[in-house]
């Protein structure tokens, strides 16, 4: 195999196994400290900014290649990301505030979010794996990027999604291994990255843009409103510093795996 296929395989296993071993902590503590969970989001925001500004933006337009089809797949990005949500959200409140619930339907309707949340998860992590794939195809330090920013924002986002199976009434382990599976998924992304990379000309072309559509989306739709949430001068000292981390990691790869910007 190739060392693209290699360095892709591996990543996307890697990201797959922190982001489950990160629930570990909570199957034997009744819940992580909402201060470090919430340190871990600002570093994730920083880094998919990071990853955007510094990584894929720049490999999007390299050599003066930014057209419309550059822009519009960046809109893409963000678009799908959009609907997504809105998918999720709607059948979460939809059925969280139907009138006529009984034991019986909350039972039920425990069940439902389950499968919801672990549709949507799913469908972002094929979606993580098939960027990881496309990154490496464009090339290494692309990659790299790439994997560190969705490593980072994966962490705190199964944590979420952990907590939310077992609001559902999943038990600890029935809701790991179903994280564990949904994760899975990135894998199956990735493989399909790589062929598509391969087979089509122009997918990463359309592929790179979208992934940093992807990444404003995530960081500045999801992560940064959590953040405002929480509005004391200690805390946001401690986001501010914590995002500038995430960003300066970004940064500090465009030094260790060079390839953009000069």
């Amino acid at each position: 195999m190739s060392v693209v296929v290699w360095y892709t395989i591996l990543s996307v296993i890697g990201v797959s196994l922190v982001a489950v071993l990160g629930i570990l902590p909570l199957i034997w503590k009744k819940k992580m400290s909402e201060q470090a969970l919430l340190v871990l989001v600002s570093i994730s925001a920083g880094t998919l900014f990071g990853g955007a500004f510094f990584h894929l933006i720049p490999e999007s337009i390299q050599h003066g290649n930014y057209t419309l089809g550059t822009a519009l797949a960046m809109v893409a990005g963000i678009f799908v990301f959009f609907i997504l949500e809105k998918f999720i959200h709607y059948h979460h409140h939809h059925h969280s505030t139907h009138p006529d619930a009984t034991h019986k339907s909350v039972h039920g309707h425990g069940y439902h979010l389950a499968a919801v949340n672990l549709i949507g998860d799913g469908i972002h992590n094929f979606l993580d794996g098939l960027l990881i794939a496309t990154s490496y195809a464009v090339s290494l330090p692309v990659g790299i990027a790439t994997t560190v920013a969705v490593l980072l924002h994966e962490v705190p986002q199964e944590i979420a999604d952990f907590g939310v199976l077992l609001y559902s009434g999943l038990s600890k382990m029935k809701a790991l291994l179903f994280n564990g599976l949904s994760a899975g998924l990135a894998l199956i992304g990735a493989i399909v990255g790589l062929v598509a990379s391969s087979s089509f000309t122009g997918f990463t072309t359309f592929m790179i843009p979208f992934a940093a559509g992807s990444f404003l989306y995530i960081a500045g739709s999801n992560l940064v409103p959590e953040l405002h949430k929480h509005c004391s001068l200690k805390e946001s000292a401690l986001h501010i510093i914590a995002m500038a981390a995430g960003i300066g990691i970004m940064v500090a790869l465009l030094f260790i795996a060079p390839g953009h910007i000069h």
